[in-house]
């Protein structure tokens, strides 16, 4: 089946004529569709539609754009099987993770559907008596948003509601690799009767089509979540433009684990951090830092877990992982695992399995890595994949001392039942997510997502605070005649 882009209320072909095809990453020869690989004029008449739209959108009421946004999150529901199961088909995410993820994208718009509802601003006093003093807020414009591969649905509908529900039109590129996911959200939005022009869906290469939205003067904002690389020279061009710009990042999320910690729930919150959706999210589990009175217990059991994970479709219901993204990620994840095995110790794992039944996909092994040093490879680059640096400290002060050597800061997480130490990390990691007791991966719509250094840019994603990027603060003196 062919699929087109959505541009100002209608599915038009690329101007070029150009698609490309979509494959399952479990097996390359089965093809999901065929996707547009766009020209930049097809994202010039998409900017030019959400600019056209944009003065009527901004007007109507919060209740008003709150409703479309509902009526798409209620056809996502009605179609949930369906579109989770295509996830887990163009991404390779086990089929529970895929239809999670689609409820989550669900449950963000339901979540900013009810904003609508929200206080918008705040009533100050002033100095004059006869003086109303307050604040309200207004959309930025129209605004571009630039998602990945890894979280192809509740990504985009994170950038998305927010940006919609606060008066702005969107023109969204989607990942080459994982078209399909922002399809059926572009899908919904179109059933649900949305206005011409507000939402605006162009497929392509970054490189030619995300380039078009970065430079386009009549795009006032940029939304992006992908490598640092790519993320920090779009932050120079659209900045140049006097564009805001809001970056979310890499990650080399730690997982400290002191010796009063339940050895066996703490190898659960490792495994489930590091090597659920095989370990391509930027708040994976990529170090496990471990207190030196139980590191051998924990790094037994670690391995021992490990290697009884299940891998393979990720439609069966009993496999825990399924395949890379792409043959360029699983690549990249074993030539870093290569470097891995000349600087540390291989534990379990490294290679791609021997089963020929997974031969046609993008497999690659749950790995752990022990005697790691501070300044190996696998201990200081983000991997993204299903690989774990273990460290062995003497104690807390080493361990977070540790923890915040890494030029990143997104995700973090301790295990220990000490309540003062537990308080001590939170107040000492360097990170802009903390999790006590809990994996790193994993993030609620209702709070705030984001993190510190060099894994985040501009204000934070989602909750109450999205409304810093999608909006701008106006301030009303309003005095009497």
């Amino acid at each position: 089946m062919r699929y087109n882009n959505y541009i100002n209320g209608q599915w038009k072909e690329p101007s070029n004529g150009e698609y490309t095809l979509n494959r399952n990453p479990h097996n390359q020869e089965d093809v999901l569709g065929e996707f547009p690989v766009s020209a930049a004029e097809d994202a010039r008449e998409a900017v030019a539609a959400a600019k056209k739209a944009f003065p009527a959108w901004k007007k109507l009421s919060f209740q008003q754009r709150a409703a479309y946004l509902q009526k798409a999150a209620d056809i996502l529901k009605a179609n949930l099987q369906e579109v989770g199961r295509d996830l887990t088909l163009e991404e390779g995410k086990t089929l529970a993770e895929g239809v999670g993820e689609t409820q989550r994208a669900i449950s963000i718009l339901e979540y900013y559907a009810a904003e609508a509802r929200q206080p918008l601003g705040d009533v100050i006093p002033s100095a004059n008596a006869e003086t109303f003093l307050y604040t309200t807020r207004v959309p930025v414009g129209p605004i571009g948003l630039i998602t990945p591969w890894n979280f192809p649905i509740a990504i985009p509908v994170w950038k998305m509601a927010p940006a919609l529900i606060y008066g702005n039109t969107i023109v969204i590129k989607p990942a080459d690799i994982t078209p399909k996911s922002v399809y059926h959200v572009m899908k919904a939005f179109d059933e649900a009767g949305i206005p011409a022009g507000v939402v605006n869906c162009v497929f392509g290469r970054g490189s030619v089509v995300g380039a078009e939205i970065v430079e386009n003067s009549d795009i006032k904002a940029i939304s992006f979540t992908g490598s640092n690389q790519v993320g920090l020279q779009i932050q120079e061009q659209a900045t140049a433009k006097g564009k805001k710009v809001q970056l979310e990042m890499g990650g080399k999320n730690p997982l400290i684990v002191l010796a009063d910690a339940d050895v066996e729930k703490a190898v659960d919150i490792a495994i489930n951090g590091a090597f659920r959706s095989t370990g391509q999210k930027c708040t994976a589990t990529s170090r496990i830092i471990v207190e030196e009175g139980i590191y051998e217990a924990f790094s037994n059991r670690l391995v021992e877990r490990t290697k009884e994970l299940k891998v393979g479709n990720p439609l069966d219901g009993d496999v825990f992982m399924g395949p890379a993204a792409s043959k360029a990620q699983r690549d990249g994840v074993l030539e870093m695992i290569e470097a891995g095995k000349k600087e540390a110790t291989l534990l379990c794992g490294g290679e791609a399995p021997a089963d020929e039944a997974l031969a046609a996909g993008f497999y690659v092994q749950p790995t752990v890595f022990g005697n790691v040093s501070r300044d190996a490879r696998i201990a200081r680059e983000e991997i993204f994949g299903p690989v774990i640096a273990l460290f062995k400290v003497k104690n807390y002060e080493e361990a977070i001392d540790m923890a915040n050597d890494t030029e990143y800061g997104l995700s973090s997480a301790i295990c220990t039942n000490n309540l003062t130490l537990a308080q001590r990390f939170i107040d000492e990691i360097e990170a802009g997510i903390v999790h006590v007791n809990s994996e790193t991966a994993g993030a609620e719509p209702q709070v705030p997502f984001g993190g510190c250094k060099s894994s985040s840019t501009g204000s934070r994603e989602q909750g109450k605070t999205a409304i810093e990027f999608y909006t701008q603060v106006k301030t009303v003196y309003m005095d009497r005649m």
